[in-house]
């Protein structure tokens, strides 16, 4: 199948429509494809944790279970997904989701050791950083334009749903039988699978082997594009900054609910402080694609960023679980409606053949401050009130947000930025440190993909809960 290019663009007079980006047959494909594993994913969450628990009776192991997913972001992130930039984008989404099957069928084996359980989850999730950066690449030759946008918010929307029904279902299936749950996710990743490789073109490498170096020397230069070019740092702030306070209240839910129930019960008071961020997320991220132009969206975006702490900033007064729903649904809706807007400008802003690791480093930088961010608050709340925690925590939010705010680059700088990468040019700085494997933007894409070329998926983050958060979501 050859890469197609869509011959339309949206109007530049208003925002895409929803029917205009699943009007693309290559976007239905991915979307499904996505939309299908994240659910599994979910569902074998609860499934395992369930199931090791049941094995051991250890709150410690059951744990592990769940958090080993995020394991490879941690150690090898951006290691991992520089591997997706050598292949073919397909290749790597279908050989990923084909591994991750067979893998899940042998964990629902019966009977089988937790150890190996862990382990065999392990070597699952090492396939998240190279399919996630794979797809991230993919998307902006599918969608251009305002579609992109478009497309991005759809995704982080039904992300959280996902996430929702996923976790609702898997441990509706797990109470029952947990290997089932399991062999659910395994046939998720076949149904993936199957639909990307037959409704998705096939494209070749954005870096093909005379491009190549070492790996090791490739994954340095994600992180050269994304710290040596100014603009694509501005966005990288602004992004890390968010994820350090707008994952608390969900980090903090079972305590702060326990402590702080009011007159609701301790566990519906924590369902109710967990529910309301991704809610937020979805009516923000679905709103504020919809109800505004791309100009407007970009003028938004700096106000939406300082809004997102502030919004958590009336936690300092102890507000009964229902306020702090409200307060934490404020700031999901605040992120969601940056986020599509900062993804595409730093997808503008970044050469072709760059795509692939700069995904990894975003990716890898989100989850591992929303990690320090929850272990912190959470250390913090040994000693202190949970509502000073969260209240001071995010008025420091709202100060770095506003300096971040102040800091952003001028119009004429994005500007030039965004055209030197259409041109396949690299930041000076990383081009310069990047020494011999310095990849030429145009010579890696090899300018084959024509204008949606200058277009990428979502950057900040992976699929939920790779990431760790629905802040993060291709």
């Amino acid at each position: 199948m050859e890469a197609t290019v869509p011959d339309e663009r949206p109007s530049p007079e208003g925002p895409a429509t929803f029917r205009e980006v699943f009007a693309n047959r290559e976007y239905r494909a991915v979307f499904t494809a996505s939309a299908l594993s994240w659910i599994g994913d979910y569902i074998a969450k609860a499934a395992v944790t369930l199931l090791v628990y049941e094995e051991t009776r250890s709150v410690a192991l059951s744990a592990a279970a769940f958090a080993v997913s995020y394991l490879p972001w941690l150690i090898g992130g951006p290691l991992l997904a520089t591997l997706a930039e050598r292949h073919r984008y397909r290749q790597v989404m279908v050989v990923c989701d084909l591994v991750r099957m067979v893998l899940m069928v042998g964990i629902a084996i019966p009977d089988m050791p937790v150890e190996l359980i862990l382990a065999l989850l392990f070597a699952t999730t090492l396939a998240n950083p190279p399919s996630q950066a794979a797809k991230s690449a993919l998307i902006p030759l599918i969608l251009t334009g305002d579609r992109l946008v478009v497309g991005l918010s759809i995704n982080s929307s039904v992300g959280q749903a996902a996430q929702v029904v996923g976790y609702l279902a898997g441990a509706a299936i797990a109470a029952v039988n947990p290997t089932v749950a399991l062999l659910v996710n395994a046939a998720t990743f076949a149904l993936s699978a199957a639909l990307v490789r037959f409704g998705v073109a096939d494209r070749p490498p954005a870096m093909t082997a005379a491009h190549r170096s070492h790996l090791l020397r490739e994954t340095a230069q994600g992180f050269q594009i994304v710290f040596g070019t100014p603009v694509l740092r501005a966005i990288a702030v602004l992004v890390f900054t968010a994820m350090l306070f707008s994952v608390v209240p969900e980090g903090l839910a079972a305590a702060w609910a326990s402590e702080h129930a009011g007159g609701l019960d301790a566990g519906a008071a924590q369902a109710v402080i967990m529910a309301a961020s991704p809610v937020g997320f979805i009516v923000g991220g679905l709103v504020v694609s919809r109800a505004f132009g791309p100009d407007r969206r970009l003028s938004l975006m700096r106000p939406l960023a300082v809004l997102s702490p502030l919004a958590l900033v009336p936690a300092l007064f102890d507000p009964p679980p229902l306020v702090v729903a409200l307060l934490a649904a404020a700031c999901g809706f605040a992120v969601a409606g940056m986020l599509p807007v900062a993804n595409g400008l730093f997808v503008r802003a970044l050469p072709a053949g760059f795509r692939a690791r700069a995904f990894g480093v975003m990716a890898t930088g989100v989850q591992v401050i929303q990690g320090l961010a929850v272990l912190v608050t959470g250390l913090l709340s040994e000693r202190y009130p949970i509502p000073i925690v969260v209240g001071v925590w995010s008025a420091v939010g709202v100060l770095l947000m506003a300096l971040a705010a102040l800091r952003w680059p001028s119009r004429p700088t994005i500007d030039a930025a965004i055209a030197a990468a259409e041109a396949g040019e690299t930041a000076p700085r990383a081009g310069a440190s990047a020494g011999r494997g310095t990849v030429d933007a145009k010579t890696a894409g090899d300018d084959r993909h024509g204008p949606s070329e200058q277009f990428d998926g979502d950057p900040v983050g992976g699929r939920p809960g790779e990431t760790g958060q629905r802040h993060a979501v291709t």
